[in-house]
């Protein structure tokens, strides 16, 4: 099954993108290609979006969410068709999944398209193309369909699917005061490096004990000292579907650079997390999880390919063997006659029909197959099926039909079917028994026993932990085990440390209820059957030589050498003088929180004036005060654990009509900046600025709040002023942020403007010796201009302008009239804005040339955070769909040194060939073609790659399904990359380089080798003005984060 299962294999998908932009041509009204025998569609890949198709496969296949989303109508998420309406509040993002989802459950094609879905997301043309982790993909995606399902029934649907919480406690060995955290998770991310598989991971990260002692001890604040404690973390809520990511990428602090852990990894088909969870009084199958979806990731930490293997529980597809038609009997005429016939069963079926009773040695067999045939079994079929004799070799003895039935400790077999001449409803065959078909006696060489009186039982047994030496110490195993029902009670010691104990039952199933009852010393040779023994019962097997550290439950709960908590701590934090900081206060999980802070103020001996104006706020691990408990709660309501600690702070506690919030400035928190405040859950988003800019003493409107996603990171904007709290789902204990910026209408576009300038002649680059050399001097102006931070180039003759305001749905030449209104570059005097040639700003440098005038800006692409730079032209240029931009530039004979660059326009009509490219540069500079030699330069690593015919021939004719193409690896062609030329009749070195690429190289290498510090090495670069840029220690693109914009709704 898992053969080739990293072996890519993209004939099935029609209509594919390979390379970069490059779509295969199919006909204008070519139907798509239909679903095959399996009748399930696939989802065409953009060009780098296999870690989404494989995401959104895995979501389509669970019935939950998939049948979770279809419940949702267009009255709570709108209609596509109203989504440009000004006024419409349009769920995009959902509908676009529903869509999609349909396509591939209704639509009779072989691969459907997420085109309209990620357009949904804002992504652009390079976003598509880029590959990102399906782990940050899949947390990104839950926090937008979150957001987008705000004031719907399925506001809960990621939560209710996906949520789970991990509680973290410190155990203080003095007091043993438990101080804990809370946290939330969609995926368990768990540690590959070092560990052999899955449950291993989860067992170092929830059940084995960080012990803090000699030289790392705890500041407990209970005793207020450094003590010895104990730190653990547990699974608190399971979610009904648990995703569990690999952190299979690491950084190699040595090498500085990232790699990708390619150990062996194991995981089971069904996982059993009770050992891992903090309560375990639940039935077994509570916390049985069965393997569902596996994606697959294949390549290095820096790119690859990923694909995905699910369960199909719903039946969707087709997985039954295609039926052949059936082949009649033939004889050994039919088979020498007819050549086609190559089925080895088939041939050997002949023969035997030929011989008396069908019987015939193994060595007399392969004799009459080589006379007959005309050749040996081993020249002809051994290499595919094996050995003969290997091939006759199924049953060692007898058959047997024996049937058999699933029980909780496995497969068990019952009853042995005797007489061939018996019909199946006279041996009293149920419909939809199973059959189990063996020799008798053995499976895989073990005896097994049959029958209703040795039926296996699974139970569950508990014991003290084994030290190793013989002796045992405080931790309790409990571990299922599997007993025959005939087998003494007294084999159960085996599964124990120690030989001999005392054995107990109970027979509630569960190890915290019912009650435990020994079993006498006489009955331990008596059979579980007989003791009343059945699947689920515990047993706990107690050393009969310590009583003191006895596991007997205790007035019906469970014991686990830790005495019972019945406490709450209460810490003074009023600022006002007392006796005492802190008391404890006897309570139980019913006790009321209002009780709880009356006590305390009593035994503090504070002021009873208190009572009117004070509340109770727990403290997590690291000190913060969390959001008040309400007074009217009972501890458990408030899920408030025993011998937690409580703050007694001044201040009333909020309402169940008000909320409280914390608020930072800033989208990069940092601990205990927070602030906090109070407000009504009817006020509106801003009122609620307003109030948190008057807090912290800002003034101004050049502000908007911002959510804090689930894993604490800077979220979606709260974009409608008039929203209110209540609405946008703000709940007490929720972070929101403070950050510049007031933002743009629903579809405005703020985009930084930036010029650029060529040094020289129009259409030219001047450089003295290397192509990317760009001048800094008077054409560079730091701008404090709002807008320009983050946007300025530390390269070249780029100049901010300033920010422009417009809509996505202005075209191009839009946005050029008002960049030419800008005042700076007022002063510039361009004519008219197609003497304007535009660009992405990408890596500090012009990156993506946007063609056509008249297109809307939004079909571009170009993302909320997109920044243009223009370039000033001679004469108006006409770009057509299938041509290139290039700088040329010509080498310098005898001399490490280029001239000026050129722009060269390259037709690529007729493919992007090197051939086709190496005319085109000869034409241009009107010399041979055979007399020249051309290679594009990569600028993040110094490096001249050469470009030869020859060179992309061998690589077809190794690689038949590669195309001969410039855009796909090694070059990765693409508008306003540098082509170096160089003249044989005058030049016949081989040499591209230049003296200021050996220096960019010498300056990269102690990065390589790790002699130099990375900090040390940046600041060197980025203050030597001639040098290009800051470079990565590795050829490859800057890194992006990945988003995707979801709009607020009401």
């Amino acid at each position: 099954m898992f053969g080739d299962l990293f072996e890519e294999d993209y004939s099935s998908v029609s209509n594919n993108q390979y390379g970069k932009g490059k779509k295969l041509k199919t006909k204008a009204l070519e139907p798509p290609a239909p679903r095959e025998f399996t009748n399930l569609s696939g989802i065409r890949n953009q060009g780098g979006t296999c870690y989404l198709n494989s995401l959104l496969q895995t979501l389509h296949f669970t019935p939950e969410f998939r049948e979770a989303l279809f419940s949702l109508g267009p009255e709570e998420l709108g209609s596509l068709e109203d989504k440009d309406k000004p006024d419409a509040k349009v769920r995009v993002i959902p509908l676009q999944l529903q869509r999609l989802f349909a396509q591939l459950l209704l639509l009779d094609q072989e691969a459907a398209s997420t085109v309209e879905l990620t357009n949904s997301f804002g992504w652009t043309s390079d976003e598509e193309m880029r590959q990102h982790d399906v782990q940050e993909l899949n947390r990104i995606l839950f926090s937008a369909l979150e957001t987008s399902l705000i004031g719907t029934s399925g506001h809960d649907l990621i939560s209710r699917l996906y949520h789970g919480t991990i509680v973290n406690q410190i155990v203080c060995n003095e007091c043993k005061n438990i101080s804990e955290k809370q946290e939330d998770f969609l995926d368990l991310t768990v540690a590959v490096k070092n560990v052999s598989g899955l449950e291993d991971a989860l067992w170092n990260m929830y059940v084995e004990e960080e012990v803090f002692d000699y030289d790392n001890l705890y500041h407990c604040g209970t005793c207020d000292r450094l003590v010895k404690a104990a730190k653990s973390a547990k699974l608190r809520k399971l979610p009904p579907f648990l995703t569990v990511s690999l952190l299979r990428f690491n950084f190699d602090f040595v090498k500085c650079e990232r790699y990708k852990e390619t150990s062996s990894y194991t995981f089971p088909l069904r996982i059993n997390l009770k050992p891992f969870c903090e309560q375990s009084e639940l039935d077994d199958l509570e916390y049985v999880y069965d393997l569902f979806s596996v994606i697959i990731h294949k390549g290095g930490c820096y790119g690859g390919h990923y694909h995905v293997y699910i369960k199909d529980v719903d039946h969707l597809g087709n997985w039954e063997f295609k039926e052949e038609k059936s082949k009649p009997d033939v004889n050994l005429k039919t088979l020498q006659n007819e050549e086609e016939i190559d089925d080895p069963l088939m041939i050997l079926q002949a023969v035997l029909l030929q011989e008396e009773n069908n019987l015939i040695t193994v060595d007399q067999l392969g004799q009459k197959l080589l006379k007959k045939m005309g050749i040996s079994w081993n020249k002809k079929y051994r290499k595919q099926h094996g050995p003969l004799r290997k091939l006759l070799e199924f049953w060692e003895g007898d058959m047997i039909l024996s049937i058999a039935k699933h029980v909780p400790a496995g497969l068990h077999i019952y009853q042995t079917l005797d007489g061939d001449e018996l019909t199946l409803c006279e041996a009293d065959i149920a419909d939809g028994e199973d059959i189990f078909v063996w020799n008798g006696m053995e499976v895989g060489g073990v005896q097994i026993e049959t029958g209703m009186g040795c039926e296996p039982l699974l139970l569950n047994v508990l014991h003290r932990e084994s030290s190793g030496e013989g002796t045992t110490h405080g931790r309790v195993i409990e571990s299922p085990h599997v007993f025959p029902a005939n087998a003494e009670v007294a084999t159960v010691l085996t599964a124990a440390p120690t030989p001999a104990g005392m054995v107990l039952v109970n027979r509630a199933g569960s190890a915290g209820e019912g009650s435990w009852t020994a079993i006498p010393q006489a009955d331990m040779k008596k059979t579980f059957r007989e003791q009343g023994f059945r699947d689920g019962s515990s047993i706990l097997i107690q050393p009969s030589h310590n009583e003191e550290s006895s596991l007997l439950p205790k007035q019906g709960k469970w014991i686990n050498g830790v005495n019972e908590i019945d406490w709450i701590q209460v810490k003074n934090l009023c600022q006002l003088e007392s006796e005492e900081k802190q008391v404890k206060i006897s309570a139980t999980v019913h006790t009321v929180v209002f009780d709880i802070r009356i006590k305390a103020i009593k035994e503090l001996k504070l002021m009873k004036e208190l009572a009117q104006n004070s509340c109770l706020r727990p403290i997590d691990r690291n000190g913060k005060l969390l959001c008040p408990v309400p007074d009217g709660s009972t501890l458990k309501e408030a899920e408030v654990k025993m011998g937690s600690s409580l703050g007694l702070c001044l201040g009333k506690a909020p309402t169940s009509s008000q909320l409280f919030l914390f608020f930072a400035m800033g989208t990069n928190i940092q601990p205990g900046t927070e602030m906090e405040v109070i407000v009504e859950e009817t006020l509106s988003v801003g009122d609620c600025l307003k109030i948190m800019l008057e807090k912290s003493g800002l003034s101004g409107d050049a502000w908007h709040l911002r959510k804090t996603d689930w894993c604490y990171e800077a979220g979606e904007p709260l974009c409608e002023e008039n929203a209110t709290l209540q609405e946008l789902k703000i709940c007490s204990g929720d972070t929101l942020l403070l950050v510049e910026g007031k933002l743009p209408l629903p579809g405005v576009l703020k985009m930084p403007i930036w010029w650029y300038q060529p040094r020289g002649p129009s259409g030219h680059w001047e450089s003295q010796d290397q192509p990317h050399s760009f001048s800094q001097g008077n054409g560079w102006r730091a701008s404090g201009t709002q807008g320009a931070a983050g946007h300025v180039p530390v390269e070249g003759s780029l100049s901010y302008l300033g920010d422009v305001e417009i809509s996505e749905d202005a075209a191009l030449v839009d946005l050029k009239f008002q960049a030419r209104a800008l005042a700076p570059s007022s002063e510039l005097a361009v004519p008219a804005p197609a003497l304007l040639r535009a660009w992405t700003v990408e890596s500090k440098r012009p990156g993506r040339l946007l063609r056509a005038d008249r297109q809307q800006l939004k079909e571009y692409k170009l993302g909320r955070r997109a920044a243009i730079c223009l370039e000033p032209l001679q004469e108006e240029e006409r770009l057509g769909p299938q041509d290139v931009l290039l700088r040329t530039q010509m080498r310098i004979p005898g001399e490490r040194a280029y001239a000026p660059a050129m722009d060269l326009v390259w037709d690529t009509a007729r493919g992007w060939t090197a051939g086709s490219l190496r005319q085109k540069v000869a034409d241009f500079y009107s010399l041979p073609v055979e007399k020249i030699e051309i290679a594009k330069y990569f600028p993040e690593k110094f490096e001249w790659l050469p470009i030869s015919s020859w060179n992309q021939q061998m690589t077809k004719r190794k690689k038949k399904k590669k195309q001969d193409t410039l855009q796909g690896a090694p070059y990765y062609l693409k508008d306003g990359d540098t082509i170096g030329v160089k003249n044989l009749l005058v030049d016949d070195s081989d040499d591209f380089s230049t003296a200021r690429d050996d220096a960019g190289r010498d300056r990269q290498e102690p990065l390589a080798h790790g002699k130099a510090g990375s900090r040390e090495v940046l600041c060197a670069q980025s203050s030597d003005v001639v040098s290009s840029a800051v470079t990565p220690v590795r050829p490859r693109g800057p890194e992006a984060s990945l988003s995707i914009h979801v709009g607020s709704f009401r």
